[in-house]
């Protein structure tokens, strides 16, 4: 019996040995600590790009616009279909953002002239989706005339990359965040 007691003194011992070892400590607080952390890095740098890729779609479609609104674009595309207009002037628009854009279906441009300011439609558009998951909106390119009024929208299909923490940064069904940037102007007037 007393051996039983002994060797149950030998446990608690070792027990209250390894309950009171801060040995492991440090370890074992940073693995509670990491995952959160880790998460938390991860959602601020994918906010970070979202908002430095917004800024850069809108100085993009600033640049690309003048070209329209001096006249360029309708000289440079005056023989081009409106498709291969279009193109030439998507083109343009991820020259000057190629760093950050694909130069593929996920960017999308529309350019309409309007009657007047107010008829302007500079809003976001609702895209619609095929079964395979590519927008089947039409976009129109008609970048007007000496003196038009025109409406320049660019539109973006951003991926989220970051796994749960971030599925509140994508606005679209297909897990993307589209990203808009707009410009209406009046068309300078033709040289005498």
């Amino acid at each position: 019996m007393a051996e039983m007691d002994i060797a149950a003194g030998k446990r608690r011992h070792r027990f209250g040995a390894f309950i009171g070892d801060s040995k492991g400590a440090t370890a074992v607080e940073f693995a509670l600590v990491a995952a959160p952390f880790l998460a938390l890095v991860a959602a601020l740098v994918q906010t970070f790009l979202i908002f430095f890729a917004q800024a850069m779609l809108e100085n993009t479609v600033r640049q690309a616009a003048r070209q329209i609104l001096t006249g360029q674009t309708q000289t440079q595309d005056a023989g081009m279909s409106a498709t291969n207009a279009q193109t030439a002037f998507k083109n343009t628009v991820c020259g000057y953002g190629a760093m950050l854009f694909k130069c593929d279906a996920t960017l999308m441009v529309d350019v309409q002239v309007a009657s007047n300011w107010s008829s302007a439609n500079t809003s976001m558009p609702t895209l619609t989706y095929d079964s395979s998951g590519n927008v089947n909106n039409t976009w129109q390119f008609n970048p007007g005339n000496a003196g038009d009024i025109v409406v320049v929208r660019v539109m973006y299909l951003w991926p989220v990359f970051f796994g749960p923490i971030a599925f509140n940064l994508a606005n679209q069904a297909n897990g993307t965040r589209m990203l808009m940037a707009s410009a209406a102007f009046q068309n300078e007037p033709a040289a005498p």
